[in-house]
């Protein structure tokens, strides 16, 4: 690292070992469809079908399970686009422990409901991330214990088990296509797959609203950036000011960005409904884009994460009845 902190192998496996007894090992499957626009073997990593429908339960179960005592009696609290909510909602719930999850009024009303059917309580407040981490911070002086989205050892060491999968699956692996959002994801799997497969190349997929980390690395430093509304509203938020780990780990672990259009988003929502079967939601549907999009050419064996499948579904329903979904007029 050229500064800052970091989550080495050796972390990613005892965090695989931890989390066994409740995750999924999900499965990678070559897209035929895929591999032939591209001339090279493409493979799916098929998160969206993990427990809670997505990734965010390998993070939020290693981070419960490392409480201690005295944390789990006084309950967990985090902010949340979604995905990490419901992860650590469930992975509260299985160990016996409060959990009260604060969101923006941008977030889903599909995903807020997913949150509540774990059995924690759910907070909205103001029109960010930022606005909801103040409800954060006082839950925290109040004795809470906070696990973050993105930033903290042991959710990035819980994602990067999904490296150690791929690393495991795809041996001849050249290029893995990971979302990029805070960082945790891409920071974790980015440090399993360069440990095991050292010439891989690791390239990060965002939206073109409010790409937070983007807009970060171009700068150079954590900076504040909009939130806006998008079809991968998973991705959506900021890195934070005070970022340790992840501004630095996608910095020296990341070969490149590329940033997708919310019509190129909806086109691959399309394109895994039509032609690989898979229902998956904005911000698991972006390394497809950016391969059908022309903006990642892979030149060998490349896998694609679908990060996860928690879509609204009358949305998903207008999106692959091929209407032309605009979520900033809706808002």
């Amino acid at each position: 690292m050229k500064g800052g902190k970091s989550i080495d192998l050796a972390d990613i496996e005892a965090a695989r070992t931890l989390i066994a007894p409740t995750i999924h090992r999900t499965r990678t499957e070559r897209s035929a469809s895929l591999s032939d626009k591209m001339g090279v073997p493409v493979h799916l990593k098929l998160e969206h079908h993990q427990r809670t429908g997505s990734f965010k339960l390998r993070g939020a179960t290693n981070a419960v399970l490392n409480l201690t005592d005295a944390q789990r009696a006084q309950g967990v609290v985090g902010v949340s686009t979604g995905n990490h909510g419901r992860g650590l909602a469930y992975a509260a719930r299985q160990n016996g422990v409060r959990c009260i999850i604060c969101m923006s009024e941008l977030v889903p009303q599909n995903k807020i409901d997913g949150i509540k059917a774990q059995g924690a309580e759910v907070r909205i407040v103001g029109r960010s991330q930022d606005d909801a981490q103040v409800e954060v911070d006082q839950l925290v002086i109040d004795g809470m214990t906070m696990i973050p989205p993105f930033d903290h050892p042991n959710i990035i060491a819980g994602q990067g088990t999904i490296g150690l999968e791929l690393a495991e699956d795809l041996l001849d692996l050249t290029t893995a296509l990971v979302q990029l959002s805070g960082g945790g994801l891409i920071s974790g799997v980015a440090a399993a797959l360069k440990a095991r497969l050292p010439n891989i190349k690791v390239i990060g997929v965002s939206m073109e609203r409010g790409a937070a980390m983007y807009q970060c690395q171009k700068v150079g430093k954590p900076m504040i950036v909009p939130e806006l509304a998008t079809l991968a509203d998973s991705l959506g938020g900021g890195i934070g000011l005070g970022n340790a780990f992840t501004f630095g780990m996608t910095r020296d672990l990341v070969d490149d960005i590329v940033l997708v259009s919310e019509a190129e988003i909806a086109g691959a929502i399309r394109h895994a409904y039509w032609q690989e079967n898979q229902i998956i939601e904005g911000s698991g549907s972006v390394g497809i884009a950016a391969l059908l999009s022309g903006k990642v050419a892979p030149d060998g064996p490349t896998a694609l994460l679908l990060s996860g499948g928690n879509i609204d579904m009358a949305l998903h329903h207008r999106i692959i009845a091929g209407e032309d979904v605009d979520v900033t007029a809706e808002d």
